[in-house]
């Protein structure tokens, strides 16, 4: 219950402060204060709040996807983005705005449909040549594919860009991660897949406990591994989808946030899961904060902050591995 509370303190935190923070000093209170001044209110209803909830929403989805692949594949070291599948929900994001595909069913929703659905394809394609590979499926070598069709949808992304000339140079800014400017539309677009995506990983929150022992001790357990891994590859690849879709690719949330928590709190996946996307919430939300005002009035890509502190993590986690520590 401790982990919960002080989880949450410190979220609300974050909120108040990524909020109240920026080149205006907006305070907190003029959200519920009917007399604020008319401007201060739009910026923080227009601009300031919008901002935090989706950089929350992001960071949440990236962190229980990440809590629920290292889980499932035995590894703190897998992510949706050192398996790749950020940059095919990147690939699938681009390739609708590069075809101009908007389907009337789907409507606002087209953008993140394509995302997941490129999310997916990646993440089936990594572990299908990972097997092929290796029929043990070491952990090393899903990591090394992951990475492999990672630089490959890197340069397919790098062609479309180039194809397009101008016109979609602007998206440069967006793939490095950035939730600046996208307003209440984009927290309508992740909104109700963080829900579902999160909802179907915690319904397995104890069959990724019983995967931690083995999938042969799974199923002496009871648990119909092969569906589970299906439903919880599924789930994380719709909260990585989504995620990418409105944010562009943000490194390094799902191995971190996981991580620090699991060492924090232990691997029982029945509150890491909730844990790691409350955490998650809360580091997007400071690392935007950081991004925006550590060189104001520029503003820095929040991926590149995300790049900085995660990537000696993962050094850090690879370097215990090697030694034979428990990361």
């Amino acid at each position: 219950m401790i982990a919960y509370i002080i989880s949450a303190a410190v979220l609300l935190t974050a909120v108040g402060l990524g909020v109240s923070i920026g080149s205006v000093h907006v305070p907190i209170s003029t959200l519920w204060n009917q007399g604020a001044d008319t401007t201060a209110t739009n910026i923080l209803w227009k601009i300031r709040l919008p901002r935090v909830i989706l950089a929350g929403l992001v960071g949440a989805s990236l962190a229980i996807a990440g809590a629920a692949f290292q889980g499932l594949l035995k590894n703190p070291l897998a992510d949706p983005y050192t398996l790749g599948v950020s940059s095919g929900a990147s690939v699938g994001a681009v390739m609708t705005l590069f075809f101009g595909i908007s389907i009337p069913v789907l409507g606002l929703y087209t953008l993140p449909v394509f995302s997941m659905v490129g999310a997916a394809i990646t993440m089936f394609l990594v572990l299908g040549f990972a097997k092929l590979v290796d029929r043990g499926l070491n952990m090393e070598t899903i990591i090394l594919t992951g990475i492999i069709f990672g630089s490959f949808l890197g340069s397919v992304l790098s062609l479309m860009i180039a194809l397009t000339g101008e016109e979609l140079r602007q998206i440069i800014g967006w793939l490095l991660g950035s939730v600046s400017m996208r307003g209440w539309n984009y927290i309508h677009m992740i909104l109700p897949f963080t829900i579902i995506g999160s909802f179907l990983l915690w319904m397995n929150r104890r069959e990724l406990n019983a995967m931690l022992f083995g999938e042969d001790r799974a199923k002496h357990l009871g648990v119909d591994v092969k569906r589970r891994k299906l439903v919880i590859l599924i789930g994380g690849s719709i909260l990585t989808g989504a995620a990418v879709s409105v944010s562009g690719t943000i490194g390094f949330v799902g191995l971190v946030v996981p991580h620090m928590t699991r060492l924090l709190w232990g691997a029982d996946h029945r509150h890491l899961l909730t844990l790691s996307f409350m955490n998650g919430a809360t580091l997007l939300i400071i690392c935007d904060l950081i991004a925006r005002t550590i060189i104001s009035p520029t503003e820095l890509p929040v991926g590149v902050i995300t790049a900085f502190i995660g990537a000696p993590v993962f050094a850090f986690i690879f370097y215990r591995q090697r030694k034979g520590g428990t990361a």
